[in-house]
């Protein structure tokens, strides 16, 4: 049996019930600052992503900075990584975060075998 989820003590069926301004009487203060301004922003936002997910299209933004409230649970959003969109499946511990945080900008160097001149031995060789 999977175990409930709990947001500052309140059940997930409660929180998807919130208006986006209840909502924000419960996170912390620099993300609650963040959710009031931008309020209208949200809620357009939300109202979009729902009308997408009907028609079975695929939700992009480039708001990187857009806090995930209740109504996103369950949705996929692809978000812009500067370069391509990269798939952000919301998930119930990702409240009160931004989706930014869950789409990387960099990725991870991978280094190949040394060039020639990388290593005192192999400054010696000649070049072909």
């Amino acid at each position: 049996m999977a175990k409930e989820f709990f947001y500052k003590g309140k059940k997930l069926e409660e929180l998807k019930k919130m208006d986006v301004r209840e909502f924000a009487k419960i996170i912390p203060s620099r993300r609650k600052r963040s959710l009031l301004r931008q309020f209208d922003k949200i809620e357009k936002f939300i109202q979009r992503c729902k009308a997408k997910q009907q028609a079975g299209k695929k939700i992009r933004t480039h708001s990187r900075n857009m806090i995930i409230v209740p109504q996103l649970i369950d949705m996929t959003i692809y978000v812009h990584t500067g370069k391509e969109f990269q798939a952000v499946v919301i998930a119930p511990e990702m409240l009160s975060h931004y989706l930014g945080e869950f789409a990387l900008t960099r990725k991870k160097v991978q280094h190949s075998a040394p060039g020639i001149g990388a290593t005192r031995s192999s400054a010696a060789l000649s070049v072909k």
